[in-house]
């Protein structure tokens, strides 16, 4: 992996889940090709949006935690408040 000054501490996370997501999609294609029963193609594609989903949660709350909290000066209660109320929010992303 490239060398990146805005690798964030998650990102190799990320990666990994994502491309563990992408494995789960080819076998997805194949349990289509190979004529699998709905109930269990249903159930591969609930994982991977799942997985998905967390990554791209994860990620959000990576920017929160170091790119949106450095514009915040951190002696002040209310910035820290906004950003805990955008974690919270964030959830429903």
């Amino acid at each position: 992996m490239a060398t990146n000054s805005k690798l964030h501490e998650t990102h190799p996370d990320i990666v990994k889940r994502l491309k563990r997501a992408e494995g789960h999609i080819r076998a997805i294609v194949a349990m289509l090709e190979e004529g699998r029963p709905c109930r269990d193609i249903a159930q591969q594609l609930h994982a991977v949006e799942k997985a998905v989903a967390q990554a791209k949660k994860t990620l959000v709350y990576d920017h929160i935690d170091h790119c949106l909290e450095r514009a915040v000066n951190n002696d002040s209660r209310v910035g820290r408040r906004s950003i805990q109320d955008f974690k919270l929010i964030s959830k429903y992303l």
